[in-house]
């Protein structure tokens, strides 16, 4: 029984593309959001905030403490 030889170049050639390819996937997930909808949903968020913080009861002071409005 003898086993067909490797040929150790071909092997680290495929390994490598496999690992770009994979590298290739994560940025893809990662960066791979267009700007023309990027934007919007950072617009959306952005007013969100802006609507909470107006809705907001009490401001709060220097210390990041509620000031104490019972007498």
């Amino acid at each position: 029984m003898t086993s067909k030889p490797i040929n150790l170049r071909q092997f680290r050639k495929r390994k490598q593309r496999e690992d770009k390819a994979r590298q290739a996937e994560a940025n893809r997930v990662e960066h791979g959001t267009p700007k023309a909808l990027r934007e919007p949903v950072q617009l959306e968020r952005q007013r969100l905030l802006r609507e909470l913080e107006a809705k907001k009861l009490a401001a709060e002071d220097e210390d990041g403490e509620t000031p104490n409005t019972e007498n």
